[in-house]
């Protein structure tokens, strides 16, 4: 024999938590399901995060939208050569194409770090926060006289496709901003993955990653605050990955104090 029926969840009753963030939390029920509002809202997040995946990149707005701070980019693609081929073949998406890696080798030089902006898995990221992230860290790397490469803008790229691409051009370091994997709450969200002395082959123990760099999460200000703090680290240290831990909240707390930090 069962015990006594647990009665239901008090409408409300999580109210309070809910509000504090995005997440299906507090959803109420309707007898044994959900509330149809519910279920509407979670189609809906159902439906962004596909197109968030498979909205075609714009390469051209992107440029367009960095040129206006003033900065060169390259275009280059992977070696997955359709979204098809990028999602059934993460190998490829790691690569670059023989044509885009003899352009960017062909623009070799001595640079201290080089920025990746990538698809990823959400274009959609990526239109809306790659170039305002970008902005929000230019003045930070001024301070740190870093010597920048063209920003390369990558199609149907993975993370690792900045290795290639940082070792291409010669740089010390390589930061890939690329658009994460769409959550339900969240289809808009940018990653930011550092890596030490890039190369083909190296996995993901030798980065460091922020990610959740949106509106809706972390600002960009404080993402280029904690950027600029791991790069001139990893400078420092000559490593970034698991050797380098996130110690900048302390400078965080101390650069907001003195308004140096403006508000994301």
């Amino acid at each position: 024999m069962s015990g006594p029926e647990k009665p239901p969840a008090a409408p409300g009753r999580f109210a309070d938590l809910a509000r504090l963030t995005p997440a299906r939390i507090a959803l109420g029920r309707s007898g044994a399901s959900l509330p149809t509002s519910e279920l509407l809202r979670f189609g809906l997040a159902h439906a962004q995060a596909r197109d968030a995946v498979h909205a075609p990149f714009r390469p051209n707005e992107v440029a367009a939208a960095l040129a206006g701070l003033g900065i060169e980019t390259l275009a280059v693609e992977s070696a997955a050569r359709s979204r098809e081929d990028y999602l059934r073949r993460p190998d490829w998406g790691r690569s670059l194409s023989p044509e885009s890696l003899a352009a960017l080798q062909a623009r070799r030089g001595r640079f201290d770090l080089a920025i990746v902006v990538a698809d990823g898995l959400s274009s959609t990221a990526v239109h809306q926060n790659a170039a305002p992230l970008v902005e929000a860290l230019l003045p930070h790397l001024g301070r740190q006289t870093l010597t920048l490469a063209p920003v390369v803008i990558a199609s149907q790229a993975r993370v690792a496709l900045g290795d290639a691409a940082g070792q291409a051009l010669g740089a010390q370091m390589v930061l890939v901003l690329i658009g994460e994997r769409p959550g339900l709450s969240s289809p808009d969200s940018l990653g930011a993955y550092l890596t030490f002395a890039p190369r083909t082959g190296m996995t993901d123990e030798a980065r460091n990653c922020i990610s959740n760099i949106r509106p809706g999460g972390l600002g960009f200000a404080e993402a280029a605050f904690r950027l600029a703090w791991l790069i001139d680290q990893g400078f420092r240290r000559s490593l970034t990955g698991v050797g380098l831990k996130d110690e900048s909240d302390a400078a965080l707390e101390a650069g907001a104090a003195a308004g140096l930090i403006p508000k994301g």
